[in-house]
């Protein structure tokens, strides 16, 4: 059949594609990218604020007091772990630390 002279000779037919297109852009290299943060910004200390506890109070009645809500006192015993082993027990004159309120972790 290859010898049939109606038929179209395709045996030196050769595929291939190209494209006019523009090649594209190469791919950025971030390998050597470094991070950091710099501020102007003066730090304001916040001025350490205390409590004297005196007699009727706990530490549920203190945080309600300084943070709107009495199942707060965590960071109250945590910040005075010092003079406080048990948070049941705080005595009327002592003078307890009471930290911001954004240094909760137990809310």
């Amino acid at each position: 059949m290859a010898n049939d002279p109606k038929k179209p000779d395709f045996s030196n037919v050769q595929s291939g594609a190209q494209s006019s297109a523009p090649p594209p852009a190469p791919k950025a290299d971030f390998g050597n990218v470094q991070s950091g943060v710099k501020s102007t910004a003066t730090v304001v200390e916040r001025a350490a604020t205390t409590y004297t506890v005196v007699k009727g109070d706990s530490l549920s009645k203190i945080a309600k007091h300084f943070y709107g809500n009495a199942n707060r006192w965590h960071p109250i015993f945590d910040a005075n772990r010092d003079q406080l082993d048990d948070p049941d027990r705080i005595k009327p004159g002592q003078v307890l630390k009471i930290p911001a309120a954004d240094t909760d972790t137990h809310a």
